[in-house]
């Protein structure tokens, strides 16, 4: 009796710590994003840091150099788009109720809708009284979102340089025979975040581009504001890519049916070209992940931890694909292939792992 009441006791003890454990990750699992998201960036700049430090530039400079490049492109993208944007939409966009009323009663069909509809929401805008409370929450929304990009941008510089202390770390807490393949796991889904971070960028650049000037020859309203969505809205698998044409539809629309077919044309055909020859030559099986497992990882990322996290879908998801294919496959991850993304997987080899 004595010996089952203490195994009783220790069996609820340890359903009671592991129920705590999970509602205390839950509780911070916006904190485990944002880690997470900072691994993933760290793992897309390491080879960059790295081939700048065999050149003679500390570490510290080439994780500062990789950050102001971004500040840089970022910078010169505000500077160049915003003005344009703003001058298609003065220029779009009646500036008073009696302009909007009358270029309502000008139009027919859809843009007569939009119209009528932008100038129903215009008419229930508060006033400025009404106002304050949410210009305050949105300035306390805007400050958690600095903090949480400089958090983040500060983890990923910091995780450069204490990885190798981590894996040594869990190396040697692990029994010999199982080292190798844990540490070669560790580096290919670091190989496989890092090459899939840079093609996405690659991609947003690239689509953004070509839809933008594509737009801009067949004269869609917004052509400017409408290829850069396209382009940032790649990061969101699947859904993106539908909500950027959708929009570019409906866009011409308001002009002509012809202009939304070429639209429509456009965007499918750059996407067409995306997904059987650009995203095969840059990113190749970066994620290993095939589009039922990434609508899947979106949707469920989405629902348990909210809009945002649905940009850590796919690189989540391709570090549990891995794991799986290790662990319940039993393949070797020394054996697999990564892309070569602006970096080799290793400096003067090839893109195996090992």
């Amino acid at each position: 009796m004595r010996e089952t009441a203490r195994r009783s006791l220790l069996g609820a003890l340890i359903v009671v710590g592991v129920v705590v454990a999970a509602i205390a990750l839950w509780k911070i699992r916006i904190l485990i994003a944002l880690l997470f998201l900072a691994f993933t960036i760290a793992a897309a700049m390491r080879p960059g840091v790295d081939a700048l430090y065999r050149r003679g530039i500390p570490r510290p400079a080439g994780i500062g150099l990789h950050y102001l490049g971004l500040a840089t492109v970022v910078g010169l993208l505000l500077y160049f788009v915003i003005p344009s944007a703003v001058d298609q939409i003065d220029k779009a966009v009646p500036t008073s109720s009696s302009e909007l009323e009358r270029e309502a009663a000008a139009s027919t069909g859809i843009k007569e809708r939009i119209l009528r509809g932008v100038q129903d929401r215009l008419e229930e805008l508060p006033s400025a009284d009404e106002l304050i409370d949410p210009a305050l929450e949105i300035t306390v929304t805007a400050f958690e979102i600095a903090i949480g990009i400089i958090f983040t941008l500060a983890c990923a510089a910091y995780w450069i340089f204490e990885r190798k202390r981590a894996q040594d770390l869990v190396l040697s807490l692990t029994p010999d025979k199982h080292c190798r393949v844990i540490r070669d796991t560790w580096n290919l889904v670091d190989l496989k975040l890092g090459a899939y971070v840079r093609g996405q960028l690659l991609l947003i650049l690239l689509v953004a581009t070509v839809l933008s000037v594509a737009f801009w020859i067949i004269g869609l309203p917004f052509w400017l504001l409408i290829g850069a969505f396209a382009g940032v809205v790649e990061i969101v698998p699947v859904i993106g890519p539908i909500t950027a044409g959708a929009l570019a539809i409906g866009v011409g629309l308001t002009v002509s049916w012809q202009t939304a077919l070429a639209a429509g044309l456009i965007v499918t055909v750059v996407r067409l070209i995306e997904d059987y020859t650009v995203i095969p030559r840059v990113l190749g099986h970066a994620v290993g992940l095939t589009p039922l497992t990434v609508l899947v990882a979106v949707a469920a990322t989405a629902f348990l931890f909210g809009g945002f996290a649905v940009l850590l879908a796919i690189p989540f998801a391709a570090v549990v694909v891995t794991l799986l294919d290790v662990v319940v496959r039993n393949r070797d991850p020394a054996r697999e292939d990564v892309p070569t993304v602006i970096f080799p997987a290793k400096e003067g080899e090839t893109t195996k792992v090992g």
